[in-house]
């Protein structure tokens, strides 16, 4: 890749990232923008994947809302992304989760990690 677009783009990634996997069950903080207003919506669920890398890097979270599944995509190293906390560890042996997309409640649980 170009030196310049490397410059460039290392000068966008955050300084602290949330150490998350596929398989965790994160809770986001994103930044919301209404208007003139700015609040923070939290979105919790577990991680279906992790791909890229620098500052490309996406995730994409699975919850369930009034039993309909969703899943948001964000960028790592967005501003839109405020924060990224790691509810529990999943045990998977996956790198994409892509089955639970076809699963609904218990079937749709990740063993937790026990460290």
């Amino acid at each position: 890749m170009n030196e310049i677009i490397k410059k460039i783009e290392a000068a966008q990634l955050k300084s602290e990232v949330a150490e998350f996997n596929v398989g965790d069950t994160v809770r986001v903080s994103v930044k919301v923008v209404e208007g003139t207003r700015t609040r923070t919506q939290i979105f919790e669920g577990t991680v279906l994947k992790r791909q890229n890398g620098g500052a490309r890097e996406t995730f994409t979270v699975r919850k369930f809302s009034n039993g309909i599944g969703v899943e948001k995509t964000w960028p790592v190293h967005s501003p839109i992304v405020e924060k990224i906390e790691v509810i529990r560890h999943g045990k998977v042996r996956r790198a994409k989760l892509n089955y639970l997309r076809k699963r609904v409640g218990k079937a749709a649980k990740v063993k937790e990690l026990v460290k």
